[in-house]
């Protein structure tokens, strides 16, 4: 379950160099190929920042890797294949992967070590409750659903548009309009985002 088990930012920050080195790549030239300013990598890797998953995604495009693979439990760093005639199994009471903590959420990937899959499914706390919290409007390729477990939230979209959840209740979005989560209930609320990736499958 979510709050029991955080990666720091300097494990995901070490993994992440780790895939730049393997690919061979410079930062300037992971910059140049994602967009993302080469500080803000550089402070990524070496543990001083926390990314949103949005750049998490950006990022494993570019090193052609698997966005879980950031995430996974030492014994599953290796992306598994995707099962053709089997159905992975997890439970909401403890992720596939340990969870991670931004400024505004703290989620964990479901799934994180298969390997080839279209969409990326996401356990979430959403510990924010108001705009003010974010820098700018979340942003990634492909679309995206999400169930309430918990709690309530509110979808803020850079539209002027708010979708208000309660527990049970759903969403389905383009996420490629900026969109922030917010709690509007008295506790920290959880749900299940499954993003798609917007990219071919292995490619996000």
């Amino acid at each position: 379950m979510l709050r029991n088990e955080l990666l720091s930012k300097e494990q995901v920050g070490a993994r992440l160099r780790q895939a730049r080195h393997n690919q061979k790549q410079t930062l300037k030239q992971l910059a140049e190929k994602t967009g993302l300013a080469l500080s803000t990598i550089s402070k990524a890797e070496l543990g001083q920042v926390t990314l949103s998953y949005e750049k998490f995604v950006v990022l494993a495009r570019a090193l052609n890797i698997e966005v879980g693979s950031l995430f996974a439990v030492p014994d599953q760093e290796s992306a598994q294949a995707l099962p053709v005639s089997a159905v992975g199994i997890s439970s909401h009471k403890s992720t596939a992967t340990p969870g991670y903590a931004t400024r505004n959420y703290e989620y964990g990937l479901l799934f994180g070590e298969l390997s080839g899959k279209h969409m990326n499914p996401i356990l979430a706390v959403i510990d924010s409750r108001d705009a003010s919290e974010f820098d700018d409007y979340i942003r990634h390729a492909g679309q995206e659903f999400v169930v309430v477990l918990s709690g309530s939230i509110a979808i803020q979209f850079e539209t002027g548009e708010t979708l208000f959840l309660d527990k049970h209740e759903s969403a389905y979005f383009d996420s490629g309009i900026g969109h922030i989560y917010l709690s509007t209930s008295q506790e920290d609320a959880k749900v299940v985002a499954v993003c798609t990736s917007g990219f071919p499958p292995g490619m996000a």
